[in-house]
């Protein structure tokens, strides 16, 4: 699919969950208005570790079959993930305010997705800081890997931890608690989500292979 189209149909989705959560999914009944911040937070967070996830993932096999492009896509998945996770944090402590009278508490998964935050502003960094390219590729498959473990621990945090954060309510063994309506805002946020991080990915992607096109034409002067 070409990077406009699916640029298109990602901002479509995006708008119309948007607008779903704000006009036709109903306040929950403790919270009020602030509950929907919720459609932003948790899927930006889903996208933020399925990138990760898929930066390990691309990175061990780089490290296996030594393909350039799987450098290319964790590379890419990294910096789109970064984003998604800016926003979790951001949105994080503005549902926090009215909800938990502050802003922020070092609680234990708030403090580990900031955790997160970092190994990844630091895998880009790394990036930028070796210029051989076979070297910056290996330090960054490794670096790539070992924080993604960080992830279960994020989702587990609420159980293993005295956490402000609420137990699952989708992402658990038993059925999901949400009222129906809401579900339904939730999955299709999810599923809006997940088609924007493609839409990022796909463009970082495209950018990356034509950065080292120039890269290669230029060391081969």
């Amino acid at each position: 699919m070409k990077t406009w189209v699916l640029s298109i149909a990602a901002a479509l989705a995006v708008a119309g969950t948007v607008i779903r959560a704000i006009f036709f999914t109903p306040f929950e009944v403790v919270q009020g208005p602030a509950q929907k911040i919720f459609y932003l937070h948790a899927p930006a967070a889903w996208v933020a570790f399925l990138a990760f996830g898929l930066v390990a993932i691309a990175s061990a096999l780089y490290l296996w079959l030594r393909d350039e492009r799987l450098d290319r896509f964790a590379e890419s998945s990294a910096e789109v993930g970064v984003v998604f996770t800016t926003v979790v944090l951001i949105t994080g402590p503005l549902w926090g305010k009215p909800i938990w009278g502050t802003y922020w508490t070092w609680d234990a998964r708030l403090t580990l997705t900031l955790f997160l935050w970092f190994i990844y502003v630091g895998y880009i960094v790394l990036r930028g800081a070796i210029d051989d390219h076979s070297m910056r590729a290996r330090y960054s498959a490794v670096l790539g890997i070992l924080g993604a473990f960080l992830i279960p621990f994020i989702h587990l945090s609420v159980y293993l931890f005295r956490t402000l954060h609420p137990m699952p309510i989708v992402l658990k063994p038993s059925a999901p608690s949400l009222p129906g309506e809401m579900l339904t805002t939730l999955l299709m946020s999810f599923l809006s989500f997940t088609l924007l991080y493609a839409a990022f990915l796909q463009a970082r992607y495209r950018l990356a292979g034509e950065r080292d096109v120039v890269e290669a034409a230029a060391d081969a002067r």
